[in-house]
């Protein structure tokens, strides 16, 4: 990581967590202690987590250092996404407008409906056969 201010950011996304750190530098983002093209294994996951750097232009302008935990890799990536645009934000609050009209500083409420009793799942009944 680069010297100077390091911002702070946490993204959550169904059951993930990534606690971000962003700090001015040369651009490498590091997931989990590893590169994050490594750590995710879809482009379409980190290209959907990083979206908040391409849409202010400052892909190239800050190090990105995120742990997350819990859920998939989707969930991670969403939740990552997040953390970027609020320590992006707290970075620069001139990039607010950006952020909010691509919506990257909204969490997404979207969770796993639990499955009800009497029920194969969450809204799924059992299969009924007439004879």
């Amino acid at each position: 990581m680069a010297q100077g201010p390091v911002y702070l950011g946490t993204g959550r996304r169904k059951t993930s967590v990534a606690r971000v750190r962003v700090s001015r530098g040369s651009g490498k983002i590091i997931v989990n202690d590893q590169d994050a093209s490594d750590y995710f294994p879809h482009d379409r996951a980190l290209e959907h987590g990083i979206a908040p750097l391409q849409a202010t232009n400052m892909l190239g302008q800050y190090d990105v250092s995120a742990r997350c935990s819990g859920g998939g890799f989707t969930g991670q990536a969403g939740a990552l996404r997040l953390g970027i645009a609020r320590a992006l934000l707290k970075a620069d609050n001139s990039l607010e407008s950006t952020l909010r009209d691509h919506g990257f500083l909204t969490r997404d409420p979207r969770e796993k409906e639990r499955k009800k009793y009497g029920r194969r799942g969450a809204r799924a009944g059992f299969q009924y056969s007439k004879r």
